[in-house]
């Protein structure tokens, strides 16, 4: 978000009794919070999956918008002043890159908030490089920002933030798309720029051991209100009882694992057995190259791999190696750039081998695709309605059946009590349950996911998993593009690494 300041100092943070309730929903995203943050603190910022930690971000910094778009109450301020006063003093990086991102090319999105805030020329494209440099994102200045891929926009997102220099920084997921290499750049970066300019951090992260050795303290929202915890990582982290009411809260607690306690992480299901239903072969690709630009050279080429019933394949490699391409290659919603990819009759049916062809009421039950951003899917006003949209309108299921594949979905993924609430104003983590769930319904023999626990605390990453699980056991086929080597330890049969060009099978996941 193009709001910062420069040449002022580190900002410091109050809230006295403060909440936020989001226009057309009955409870507060955030309510009874007493909190200070002192100029140049680095606070890690916790709390379950709509514990409102993106809505404290945005009110910082003065984005949460007008009277009409919700209810506040209390007090809160950035140097002493209201939030929304103080918009020049916070740099805001949102969980989704793709709405703060207003240029055509790399550079100029960088320069952008330093034009805005009438940084000297001269020191306008030295602030470019080095951000750019800082997060690791190696491209040409002219290079399209629409062609980037999810991971790149976080990483130029960062870099148009640190850029600017602001007093507060404010971080939502920052690194959530990230390869592993990306994750510890963009954590460097950020340590690099509050080293030297001495701004205060505010960072929403569900995986605490990321960022636990940047900041020098935590702060953990309770849903219910107020706070659950506040202190330095250390206190709040060492503790036993503290770190038992954490995980239970949904914290990410280091060296506590949702599914197996404090036991190492394993696989949750065995491997699939030979013969029989399980291992059909449904979607095969033989020498398949993938591009998303007609008559462009391929992103990827040489790939064979094969999709069959109640396995698991996860697909990992660095961020723009296009892993998010071949996963809409392979769904149907991008044509095959070469090679051959071939639906076989257990999948197609009467619809044929080609899923690029199939219409879409084909498609919804025999290939369900979640995207990387969520709100690329979404349809409807309500989060009711878009769950009941593919089994009601594209499906053309009856009521009865409708009520079967919604409801469960509702419960298992904690999406109950949002069932009136717009789609659009959920969180980042509850955004994802839902593009996930509106798959889910249709039940398609398989699902393509990009990213699918982007933005989960513990419990619901751990529902999640556990529901996938069911599916694979059922016969669903999962291929799922992720960096979460949980994820890919609790489910995958198979993973495949996509890099250079080339995609290869690097072995069992387990």
């Amino acid at each position: 978000m193009a709001h910062g300041g420069t040449g002022r100092g580190p900002a410091g943070v109050a809230a006295s009794g403060w909440g936020w309730r989001h226009a057309g929903r009955k409870a507060f995203a955030v309510k009874d919070l007493d909190l200070t943050i002192a100029p140049g603190e680095r606070v890690l910022l916790l709390g379950a999956s709509g514990a409102g930690k993106s809505t404290l971000l945005h009110a910082l910094a003065g984005v949460l918008g007008a009277a009409e778009e919700g209810e506040e109450l209390g007090a809160l301020t950035v140097d002493g002043v209201p939030a929304p006063l103080a918009r020049g003093r916070a740099g805001l990086v949102l969980q989704d890159p793709d709405g703060q991102i207003a240029m055509a090319r790399v550079g100029d999105e960088v320069a952008f908030g330093c034009e805005n805030l009438a940084v000297p020329r001269e020191e306008i494209w030295p602030r470019v490089h080095r951000a750019l440099d800082d997060v690791g994102l190696a491209v040409p200045l002219d290079h399209p920002t629409s062609s980037l891929s999810g991971g790149q926009k976080q990483r130029l997102a960062l870099a148009g933030i640190l850029a600017m220099e602001p007093g507060l920084v404010l971080l939502d997921e920052p690194t959530a798309n990230l390869d592993p290499a990306g994750v510890e750049e963009v954590r460097e970066a950020v340590r690099r720029s509050l080293d030297r300019t001495g701004a205060t951090l505010v960072v929403v992260e569900h995986r605490v051991a990321v960022w636990a050795g940047l900041v020098d303290r935590v702060v953990v929202l309770d849903a219910a209100g107020g706070l659950l915890a506040d202190g330095s990582p250390d206190a709040v982290l060492a503790d036993a009882d503290a770190r038992r009411r954490l995980a239970a809260s949904g914290v990410w607690v280091p060296g506590w694992h949702p599914l197996t306690g404090d036991a190492p992480a394993r696989p949750l299901r065995s491997r699939p057995g030979p013969g029989g239903a399980q291992g059909e072969p449904l979607l095969v690709g033989e020498g398949l190259a993938v591009g998303r630009v007609r008559k462009a050279p391929p992103v990827v080429t040489g790939i064979d791999l094969a999709l069959r019933a109640g396995e698991s394949v996860s697909v990992t490699g660095p961020n723009g190696a296009g892993k998010s391409t071949l996963a809409l290659t392979l769904a149907g919603l991008l044509p095959a750039a070469g090679g051959r990819l071939e639906a076989l009759p257990a999948l197609a049916g009467t619809a044929g081998p080609s899923p690029h062809r199939w219409r879409s009421s084909e498609l919804v039950t025999r290939i369900g695709s979640v995207f990387q951003e969520p709100e690329h899917q979404f349809l409807t006003p309500r989060v009711i309605d878009e769950l009941e949209f593919g089994p009601r309108r594209v499906a053309r299921l009856g009521e009865a059946e409708v009520r079967a594949a919604v409801d469960p979905l509702l419960e298992r993924l904690r999406l109950g009590r949002l069932a009136g609430a717009n789609p659009f104003t959920l969180s980042g983590g509850e955004k994802r349950r839902l593009s996930v769930a509106t798959m889910l319904a249709t039940s398609p023999r398989i699902l393509m996911l990009d990213e699918p626990t982007f933005g989960q605390d513990a419990l619901t990453w751990a529902e999640l998993v556990r529901l996938l699980a069911e599916l694979l056991a059922q016969g669903t086929s999962l291929l799922a593009v992720t960096h979460d080597e949980d994820f890919t330890t609790a489910l995958s049969d198979s993973v495949y690494r996509v890099d250079g060009g080339r995609a290869a099978p690097v072995g069992a996941a387990a």
